[in-house]
């Protein structure tokens, strides 16, 4: 697996995409211009629902990679209107729900690619969604009446994501070892649910630490409250970027 990793080399400041998640617009810019070193932030529903479009031109001034991360899932024609006008804002990856499936997953890559295209920017990646890094499979049964393991639910929207042409998909790290054996690089698998040593879980349920997600095969990790509520956020990346360079 290291040996595979290394043939998709990237920085481990090029790995960690930093959550904005509870900031204001003035925030978001305010704390990612001021972190040296950051390349990635992630631009969630209640940041862009904040600040809009504005918020995605106002973080690329300071040189930094979007993954703007709303997860859409609606009707093929809507994911492809949607996807159409996000990929034309010079967004570096989308999140679309992969249990849309591959009518509305295949409708959204062609519009994000069109709508890059169209002002002249580079295409995003889109990255299917499988399982929320909240559930579990006891939570999944009781509520959603879905007794298949997560494992398995997991595997299939990553296949289902793949055949639609997306480059990647969004999993928890318990996953993604599974997931890295069926699909090499560079088809990108990125991990949420990424804590430090001693944080809390808040509302996460399937976390493991920055350094094993990469050993697992993760291309990225998303992490947030573990750097943006330390009582030292520049220390607490650097650390972040220490711990990824055993990798």
């Amino acid at each position: 697996m290291k040996n595979n990793l290394r043939s998709f080399y990237l920085s481990p400041e090029e790995r960690i995409i930093l959550a904005l998640d509870g900031m204001t617009s003035e925030e978001a810019i305010s704390f990612a211009s001021g972190l040296k070193g950051l390349k990635w932030v992630k631009v969630g529903l209640e940041l862009f629902v904040e600040g809009g479009p504005e918020i995605i031109f106002r973080l690329k001034e300071y040189g930094l990679n979007i993954f703007l991360d709303l997860k859409f899932h609606d009707i093929p024609a809507t994911m492809r209107g949607v996807c159409y006008r996000a990929g034309s804002l010079g967004v570096e990856m989308i999140s679309v729900h992969a249990c849309a499936g591959s009518k509305a997953l295949l409708e959204a890559q062609s519009a994000a690619v069109k709508g890059s295209s169209d002002v002249g920017l580079p295409a995003p990646k889109l990255l299917g969604v499988t399982v929320l890094t909240s559930w579990d499979s006891r939570l999944m049964e009781k509520e959603l009446k879905i007794s298949q393991p997560i494992l398995d639910r997991v595997n299939d929207l990553a296949f289902l994501a793949k055949v639609s042409g997306l480059s990647g998909c969004v999993c928890s790290p318990l996953e993604v070892k599974t997931l890295r054996i069926k699909h090499p690089l560079p088809f990108e698998l990125i991990t949420p649910g990424i804590r430090l040593p001693g944080d809390d879980l808040s509302d996460q349920a399937r976390v493991m630490s920055p350094l094993q997600a990469l050993i697992e095969g993760s291309s990225r990790i998303v992490i947030g409250r573990s750097i943006t509520l330390a009582n030292d956020p520049l220390e607490a990346f650097n650390l972040c970027c220490t711990e990824l360079k055993k990798i």
